[in-house]
């Protein structure tokens, strides 16, 4: 039984939180990769519905894919390079505009997006406002005021039912505005070092906007406006003065074509 004076103080907390402009994160850093692992193990699970794209036959791909990873790693930006394993799985749908990364830094993503974007930039656009996400512990953040006290606290105990529930929540997990636009800027911050466009992942965002926004993907739903994320990375580029100009086009089209 957890302790009353334990109860009221992880209570208080939640309450200052709400009542404060940073949010509070009740979870460790080991908290986010053991969320990570919960969620990373039922997406692989042969009753998950998700189709993996295996790494083995697709080496090429994933190798370009990876490259991209530590292009964003070793830009000396990223606050948990270290901690986090930043692993890569890709799910064979086409049908599907999306990329997400769990607590901890397992990356997904679809088939769908790939062979939507048109250039490596863009890609890693992407890839960097998915591990901001993580890096900026999101997700986290947000279930400390999502979750009741006695669950959280359940979870932090190690209770694996807890552990699982709140793990399968994280699946379907939406961010809210200001997340959004900080992951945004920290892929902006992350690619600023390298040789690539900084606001790669505009392009995203530019495609759907010259398609008149009608096929705005569904993790979207609640940040419809295209226009100002576009403004938002390209201010942030202009504001870290960042000198990339490469879009790797040219090599993006050529891992296309290895895709199945």
């Amino acid at each position: 039984m957890v302790k009353p004076v334990i109860f009221f103080l992880v209570s208080l907390a939640l309450l200052t939180a709400c009542n404060s402009s940073k949010q509070l994160n009740l979870f460790s850093i080991e908290d986010d990769i053991k969320f990570g692992v919960s969620v990373a193990s039922q997406i692989e699970s042969d009753t998950s519905g998700y189709t993996i794209l295996d790494s083995a036959s697709n080496v090429k791909v994933y190798q370009y894919i990876y490259d991209i990873r530590n292009e964003l790693l070793n830009s000396g930006q990223v606050k948990y390079k270290s901690e986090f394993p930043w692993r890569i799985r890709i799910i064979q749908d086409d049908s599907t505009l999306n990329a997400f990364c769990t607590p901890g830094g397992f990356i997904y993503v679809f088939t769908g997006i790939m062979k939507f974007l048109d250039s490596g930039d863009q890609l890693a656009g992407i890839l960097g406002h998915e591990m901001g996400h993580a890096d900026l512990r999101h997700s986290t953040r947000q279930m400390t005021q999502m979750f009741g006290v006695q669950l959280l606290l359940e979870v932090l105990a190690g209770k694996q039912q807890a552990i699982k529930e709140v793990g399968g929540a994280l699946i379907g997990l939406k961010f809210s505005r200001n997340h959004e636009v900080e992951a945004d800027n920290n892929s902006v911050q992350y690619l600023c070092p390298t040789n690539y466009n900084a606001a790669g992942g505009a392009g995203f965002f530019e495609k759907i906007q010259s398609m008149g926004g009608g096929k705005v993907p569904e993790f979207l739903s609640t940040h419809p406006d295209p226009g100002n994320r576009i403004q938002g990375f390209n201010a942030k580029k202009e504001e870290l003065n960042c000198k990339g100009t490469a879009t790797y086009k040219n090599e993006y089209q050529e891992m296309l074509k290895l895709l199945p």
